[in-house]
């Protein structure tokens, strides 16, 4: 499913770069998240 405009989008959890669990919403209301993708250099993408 995707989201419409303005609609919030799905919670999910990344592990960090120091092996802490982030959720997306942990984020809500308190600032403007960026989500980026940058592939690997040696990933076919």
């Amino acid at each position: 499913m995707v989201p419409k405009v303005g609609q919030l989008a799905p919670d999910f959890s990344l592990m960090s770069h120091d092996d802490r669990e982030i959720r997306l919403s942990d984020y809500r209301g308190q600032n403007n998240v960026v989500m980026a993708f940058f592939p690997l250099a040696w990933t076919p993408v």
